[in-house]
């Protein structure tokens, strides 16, 4: 069966949303939609699927026709490369070997650790990996989804799959089904509906070949995590400023870029938490006149607001002293307070540890520049 190519004017498919019970995949309507979603995928279409981070858009890597329709779905530029998932084995993975020209020890080490999980690994590539996919660089991003459906569809799909967050290029991340069909119902051919992502931002993107090595993308797997597996790391620094568009072909997916962002102006703020009340209505003040969006943190919830955050939409945010609740709710809290008309988004920062360091990555490349 021919699909229809994808492009930007978001008329050219019937988007088909296939519901799979993570927990009962052996059930025939499970087993019927990941028949089908495989088979769009085996034979060049776009499938939006479910993973422990935030959901995909997915395509066969290894077809390059097939990821450039993730580029025109997405409206995402070239010099971006996403990420190869794979499924199997973690030791002698027979969709691995083919995409790779070699392994690090290191790599090794992080895969035997955290396969399946919400790392990816940026290795030599081989020639069989398209130029796309790689935005021409020399390495390919990699990673095993621990989300069963995810692992599932892979593995019945027999071909490694190329898949960056399912979303139109630079606005907020999809963590539920409905989120993917609010930017691409209609560009992609299917989405696998698994309900809501565990962990809520995306993968933690390293490079093993480097020592020490270097994470270019904070995610649930911590610095301190990889550090007592495998040795030294670092977060990757950038001198450069923020941009729309970089000067070369990215690193790695997430860097350097501002995206993750809503449409409205979103603030941050980073202040002791017996002084965010106050700094919250200050920066309220300075836009007197919009409507003002409030992640709220739990340890704020019994807190009276000032009178100029009363008319505030607010989203129940998770506690800033438990940053893998920030992270689950961050997307999903920033769409939700978009579709409320909100011009502005007044959001607290968490602390730089553990998962809130990926937490604060996400918000300053979403937050408009001052």
């Amino acid at each position: 069966m021919a699909l229809p190519a994808a492009n930007s004017d978001n008329r050219d498919v019937k988007t088909l949303r296939l519901t799979v019970d993570p927990a009962h995949l052996d059930a025939p309507s499970a087993r019927e939609a990941l028949a089908r979603a495989a088979r769009i995928l085996r034979e060049g279409g776009l499938v939006a699927l479910p993973t422990e981070t935030v959901y995909g858009l997915g395509a066969n890597a290894l077809d390059a026709a097939a990821v450039a329709r993730i580029f025109a779905a997405k409206q995402r530029p070239s010099w971006d490369p996403v990420i190869v998932h794979i499924a199997g084995p973690v030791a002698q993975n027979p969709m691995l070997q083919p995409l790779v020209t070699s392994l690090p020890p290191a790599a090794e080490k992080l895969m035997a650790a955290f396969w399946p999980g919400p790392l990816t690994l940026l290795v030599p590539r081989s020639s069989a990996v398209p130029d796309a996919v790689t935005a021409g660089r020399p390495l390919v991003g990699i990673r095993m989804p621990a989300h069963p459906v995810a692992f599932e569809l892979i593995r019945l799909a027999g071909v490694p799959v190329a898949a960056p967050s399912a979303n139109t290029f630079g606005h907020i991340s999809p963590t539920t089904a409905g989120h993917v069909l609010e930017d691409l119902d209609g560009r992609i051919d299917a989405i696998l509906d698994a309900g809501p992502a565990q962990h809520g931002v995306e993968s933690t993107v390293l490079d093993p070949c480097q020592s020490p090595m270097v994470i270019y993308r904070p995610g649930a797997i911590t610095a301190d995590q990889i550090r007592a597996v495998a040795g030294p790391v670092e977060l990757f620094r950038s001198t450069e400023p923020l941009r729309t568009t970089p000067r070369e072909a990215l690193p790695s997916p997430g860097v350097g870029l501002r995206h993750y962002a809503p449409r409205a102006r979103l603030v941050l703020l980073e202040a002791p938490l017996d002084s965010l009340p106050a700094r919250m209505a200050e920066a309220a003040t300075r836009y007197a006149g919009l409507r003002i969006g409030l992640m709220l943190p739990a340890e704020l919830a019994d807190t009276p607001l000032d009178p100029v955050l009363r008319a505030a939409a607010v989203f129940p945010w998770g506690h800033l002293a438990a940053p893998q609740e920030l992270a689950q709710t961050l997307y999903a809290g920033l769409r939700s307070l978009d579709a409320q008309g909100c011009a502005v988004i007044i959001c607290p920062l968490p602390p730089s540890s553990g998962v809130g360091t990926a937490v604060r990555d996400r918000l300053r490349k979403a937050a408009h520049p001052d």
